[in-house]
């Protein structure tokens, strides 16, 4: 899905993002390809926003003005989605990465990737669905090392739940695994990114797949980089451990 040299424009909602997430989330992407843009929207004007304004000048990312003309209206979503509108007829990028929690960009993840776009979307745990399957591939800022900040003021927030690891990985080994039933750990990492786009070992407590998997003690992980594999343990059937659990107590 990434290349080295693909370019992305970054477009960050600042009203909607801590600014001490800036560096982790940048890092992050720049093993997905080159930030050609590096652009973050928001009333400038505001104290909320006096965080973002070093960090704009550490990483070179560009401010966008966008004055709050209503009260409750939210016009900085309108810039950034005009804005990568543009972008995108412009002709000149790979990929968009959307960072923000806020559902109201869903449409315009979709909107992107129906022109070919590749579309990374970077958010907290509290995103929306809608938005996290909107995208090709959605990071959640929790992971990335970055400190956690509390970014809403909505008591009812909830993050969303980290998916059963056990079930996941099960259903997805009997799904993409060959008549041997086993399957490459990198066919596997493909596999689970198709099917959840927030997938990403790092919920879990490890930072690659095979360490992930290696950690488990339900699943059988042969080989070694590239040649790597990995299967479900085999289970004894039922009336063989039966048998031996009889003949157990017979001897006793």
């Amino acid at each position: 899905m990434s290349t080295p040299n693909q370019r992305l424009a970054v477009l960050i909602d600042a009203d909607n993002t801590s600014p001490k997430h800036a560096g982790a989330l940048l890092e992050e992407l720049a093993s997905y390809g080159v930030a050609s843009v590096k652009r973050a929207y928001g009333d400038w004007t505001t104290p909320q926003l006096n965080g973002w304004k070093s960090v704009l000048n550490q990483h070179a990312i560009v401010p966008v003005q966008q004055f709050a003309y209503t009260t409750g209206k939210n016009s900085t979503d309108s810039t950034l989605i005009i804005d990568a509108m543009d972008l995108l007829y412009s002709g000149n990028l790979d990929a968009f990465a959307l960072v923000s929690s806020d559902s109201d960009f869903t449409r315009l993840a979709t909107r992107l990737r129906e022109s070919g776009m590749t579309v990374y979307g970077l958010g907290l745990r509290k995103t929306p669905a809608s938005l996290v399957a909107a995208c090709d591939r959605f990071i959640y800022l929790e992971v990335l090392g970055s400190e956690s900040v509390p970014e809403s003021e909505d008591p009812t927030s909830e993050e969303a739940p980290v998916p059963n690891l056990q079930s996941l990985l099960t259903k997805a080994i009997n799904s993409a695994s060959q008549e041997d039933g086993t399957v490459s750990v990198s066919g596997l990492g493909n596999y689970l990114r198709s099917v959840s786009t927030s997938f990403d070992p790092r919920l879990y407590g490890h930072s690659k797949l095979s360490a992930l998997l290696q950690a488990q003690g339900y699943l059988t992980v042969t080989g070694s980089g590239s040649g790597m594999q990995v299967s479900l343990k085999k289970r004894a059937p039922a009336k063989k451990a039966a048998k031996k659990s009889a003949a157990k107590k017979q001897a006793d």
